[in-house]
């Protein structure tokens, strides 16, 4: 598999443009699916020095890219092209919502989303 994973929010917990504090349990279970030879891309709005210092931090913690804001080199291969939209099968970012979980709506309803944001962190939180 290959997972997309944002950085503020997600794997750091702290406020922009800091880095830190860690989201450990995240980062621990993106090791092990790595170390099973899942795929890692970091998908940040970060560039430039605030993106360097967010991979230098998740390096520190024993988490390191197979790509970073970046298709993987043999996805690029495969399609002959490198799409803006980044070719991964899990999304990890605290403001990401699946689509299943979510009814079609022209409103926006926080406690939902939050609600469901609270349930898939308790799963991550438990397969790790």
């Amino acid at each position: 598999m290959v997972y997309a994973v944002d950085f503020d929010g997600t794997l750091s917990m702290g406020e922009w443009p800091e880095v830190g504090p860690a989201n450990t349990e995240l980062i621990d279970y993106l090791i092990k699916r790595q170390r099973m030879g899942d795929k890692l891309i970091l998908w940040t709005c970060r560039a430039g020095e605030p993106l360097d210092r967010a991979v230098e931090f998740c390096r520190d913690n024993g988490l390191i890219f197979d790509a970073v804001n970046d298709n993987l080199p043999e996805t690029i291969i495969k399609y002959g092209s490198n799409s803006r939209k980044i070719t991964c099968d899990v999304y990890l970012d605290d403001r990401a919502m699946h689509v299943d979980e979510y009814a079609c709506s022209t409103e926006v309803d926080i406690n939902r989303i939050e609600n469901a944001l609270l349930r898939y962190a308790e799963k991550i939180a438990m397969a790790g």
